[in-house]
């Protein structure tokens, strides 16, 4: 069985957190109050890992340990009572992109922990990653992240193919998850900068 490596709960850890902060900058820009702000904190950040742990036949991290909850409301707490004057313009999509890169690498990782082929734990990574903004998304009533023209869930899928492929490929920790991170992260970093894309349906 695949073993986690000392990097990947960080990223747990981190992707939790970020996500927290990108579903309380949504809250906040609609003026919802803190519990709402709260609530947004909590499925951003735990929805694709929800999702994940129910089709990798895994118990749903956040209903045995209380933890990740406590976590985004700690984290909500401290992104509401920040003036959203202060917060840079794009600060949303740079902490979206640091989730994103984040929870791709965990995703995937805890899919193979518990037996899942390389290409499924790819996808499980995939979800991961990019479920939790859909329904922040949906929930707040803003455009799906999926939506936009500008790479997205490509970015989760070259991190988490990039930490399966160096996984099996044998290489030692922490270097698939941190190559993985920095790949994804950039990717998706290059796309805000840049507005990449790639070509869309050009219909009849």
């Amino acid at each position: 069985m695949h073993e986690f490596g000392l990097l990947l709960p960080w990223l747990d850890i981190a992707g939790l957190a970020v996500f927290a902060v990108s579903g309380v900058l949504v809250a906040v820009r609609k003026r919802v109050d803190f519990v709402g702000a709260c609530f947004f904190a909590i499925v951003t950040a735990v929805g694709g890992g929800t999702l994940r742990d129910i089709l990798i036949d895994a118990p749903v991290f956040w209903m045995q340990d209380p933890t990740p909850i406590l976590l985004c409301v700690a984290v909500a707490i401290a992104a509401w009572l920040v003036p959203l004057r202060w917060w840079p313009e794009r600060a949303l999509e740079w902490f979206d992109a640091a989730g994103l890169a984040a929870y791709a690498v965990y995703g995937a990782s805890k899919a193979l922990s518990f037996g899942v082929s390389p290409v499924s734990a790819v996808a499980a990574g995939v979800i991961t990653a990019c479920i939790g903004g859909v329904i922040r998304d949906i929930t707040v009533g803003v455009p799906s992240i999926l939506m936009r023209h500008e790479l997205y869930v490509t970015a989760a899928l070259v991190a988490s193919a990039l930490y399966v492929g160096l996984a099996s490929a044998g290489f030692a920790s922490p270097w698939p998850a941190a190559m993985g991170v920095v790949a994804g992260f950039a990717l998706r970093g290059a796309a805000i900068r840049w507005k990449l894309s790639l070509p869309a349906h050009r219909g009849s």
